[in-house]
């Protein structure tokens, strides 16, 4: 897992940026129309406020001081220069419009094409990256991550493009209109540059430590959400209120410090902007006034309308600057949330293909744990000491033939579960095999892999939807006579039938209108639905059931078990009575193996769990 504070310690990265841009090249007419149009826009900016130059210089100063008094001529120029200036703020509009929905259809379309990567690639990733990354930070990731790439793409880097464009007309018309009170205007360039590499500074750290907040209240929200009923059960409601406050807060503060340093960027340039005005008027109503010309008259130093336009020009040209420090808000942000992006974008997939991996043809369901050694975690390898507590299988060895029936039975903890999880190989062993008709899982394509093996959890999730897509998982192919079929097996459709809308009723988030025997019904009519056929893989199923329910289970398992190879881990040791083989684990090793009666007959660990529960059950 990336850790936050080490991606806050970078700086702006321009590699980021090319790799956003890259997102660009579908769109590439679409992204060159837009920017096109918004350099027009920017072009067009100077214009008006030379239009009304020339009307001051040409129309107004000679009628005020005498020497055309022309009256009608003097109007009917105005009259032109106003048609002028109005046809080239109809022409800025229709621009600025093209321009705007053309950048913002451009970002709507790469973010939609980068929240695809980012979900395509959280489908890759394996098991492990979800137990160590909160469902709150990975779900940031998709929403508030991407939206901030969407931002830098219509409010970052085209208004940088055109900002800077826009700069670069407003000093060339300025040089080239009077050079001398252009430079008097840029005096005051290199202090605002010192300034927005200090703010953007301060505020690429404060962007940074905001989504990290905000990944925090994320995964505090999800986690209270879905644990509510636990929240309530045991009147947390108060300690989880002060935990979300208290996280919350942290939220606040790390906003706060943002706005601070942001409210603190704009006045900055806004009066760098005044004092260049401020140099403008003096030095210009100096030479308007003949102070330092000499001989050549006040005229002949600068006009009235020179004036005016250098200091609309000089407002105009600082416009941008500060524009750019809403451009540099975007992209702090963007860099703070594509740093977070790339990094789930650049995880390595531990469990991948092999280039040319094998299919199972004419499967025959042989399971085989050559000697596995199994850690969960990333940091236990081949060569970790064989002492060491993380190990969950320990030199596990274990052969299941075709179509046999094989119970996994031991305390919490034993490695039960984890077993399933190789066969299906979501997870990597660190020594030994997992082999599967004699070839290494590894050696497998994934996709052919699991479609042969049918998996009933314990804790059941159901998607938003019928309860029929729910069981066929959204697959056109699989008819609905099989989806009735499987679920009058598990007696779980006259159920279905006495609700509303029978198939097609609605589900909600979790099922949680169902009980949590119906669930795991419906949880095993959608592994039958699947027609694993080949392997059924079971994981304690019936842990959370009454007995009826069980009873129910344990003559639909007789009836599907029947030909597959089979692997039921289960507490309750009655539910797998009837299997061929009992596998017993203690610590990630067998302890023992054989059939119901012989285990018993052993008077081992199997005979004395099996004695604890019936005890326990008798009391």
């Amino acid at each position: 897992m990336t850790n936050p504070s080490s991606e806050y310690d970078k700086g702006f990265d321009m590699g980021l940026t090319r790799r956003i841009i890259a997102y660009l090249g579908p769109y590439k007419t679409l992204a060159a129309s837009g920017v096109l149009l918004a350099l027009l826009t920017a072009a067009l900016q100077p214009l008006p406020t030379l239009l009304q130059r020339y009307a001051i210089d040409h129309y107004l100063v000679p009628y005020t001081n005498g020497s055309n008094l022309n009256a009608a001529a003097l109007y009917q120029g105005l009259t032109m220069v106003v048609l002028g200036y109005v046809g080239l703020r109809v022409l800025e509009f229709a621009l600025t419009y093209l321009s705007t929905i053309t950048v913002g259809y451009l970002g709507q379309n790469v973010l939609r094409d980068i929240r695809a990567d980012v979900f395509g690639k959280l489908q890759r990733l394996h098991l492990r990256y979800f137990d160590q990354n909160p469902v709150g930070r990975l779900i940031t990731r998709v929403t508030s991550d991407v939206d901030a790439i969407n931002q830098f793409i219509t409010g970052g880097l085209i208004s940088l493009l055109t900002s800077t464009f826009l700069i670069i007309v407003f000093m060339t018309v300025m040089l080239t209109v009077n050079w001398r009170l252009a430079l008097i205007a840029f005096t005051v360039l290199p202090f605002l540059f010192y300034a927005t590499n200090f703010f953007r500074g301060k505020l690429r750290e404060a962007f940074r430590e905001t989504r990290t907040q905000q990944a925090i209240v994320n995964s505090k929200l999800n986690e209270n959400i879905t644990g509510m009923l636990t929240v309530q059960l045991f009147g947390r409601e108060r300690r989880s209120s002060l935990d979300f406050d208290h996280s919350n807060r942290a939220l606040l503060g790390s906003l706060e410090n943002s706005v601070k340093w942001f409210s603190l960027f704009m006045p900055t340039v806004a009066v760098l902007g005044q004092v260049a005005i401020a140099l403008v008027l003096y030095f210009a109503a100096r030479q308007i006034l003949g102070v330092d010309v000499v001989g050549t008259g006040a005229a002949a130093a600068i006009s009235v309308g020179t004036l005016f336009a250098f200091v609309q020009w000089t407002q105009q040209l600082f416009q941008p600057i500060q524009d750019l420090a809403d451009v540099f808000n975007n992209l702090q942000a963007a860099t703070a949330s594509s740093e977070r992006i790339f990094g789930v974008l650049d995880t390595e997939e531990e469990i991948t293909d092999k280039p040319g991996a094998r299919t199972l043809e004419n499967f025959r369901g042989q399971v085989d744990f050559d000697r596995v050694w199994f850690a969960y975690s990333e940091d236990v390898t081949a060569q970790t000491p064989e002492a060491d507590d993380r190990w969950i299988l320990r030199d596990f060895d274990l052969h299941i033939r075709p179509g046999e029936s094989v119970a996994l039975v031991g305390a919490t903890g034993a490695g039960k579960t984890s077993v399933t999880a190789l066969v299906s190989r979501f997870y990597d062993v660190q020594r030994g095999s997992v082999k599967v008709d004699g070839v290494d899982v590894r050696d497998l394509a994934q996709h052919d892999l699991r479609r042969h093996v049918g998996v009933v959890l314990q804790d059941v999730f159901l998607f938003a939807g019928t309860i029929e897509s729910n069981l066929t998982l959204n697959n056109p192919d699989i008819p609905h006579e099989r989806v009735v079929e499987a679920c009058q097996y598990v007696g779980v459709h006259d159920y279905i039938l006495s609700l509303e809308q029978g198939y097609q009723t609605e589900v909600r988030e979790r099922g949680a209108t169902l009980s949590t025997g119906q669930k795991q019904l419906l949880a095993f009519a959608r592994a039958l639905i699947q027609n694993p056929d080949i392997l059924l893989v079971l994981d304690e199923a019936t842990a959370n059931v009454d007995t009826e329910t069980e009873l129910r289970i344990q003559d639909a398992l007789k009836k599907v078990m029947q030909g597959r190879t089979s692997i039921i881990i289960a507490h309750r040791l009655s539910t797998i009575e009837h299997c061929d083989r009992i596998i017993v684990m203690r610590r990630g090793r067998i302890v023992e193996q054989g059939s119901h009666a012989e285990l018993l007959a052993q008077g081992g660990y199997y005979a004395k769990l099996n004695q604890l529960q019936y005890a326990g059950a008798a009391d």
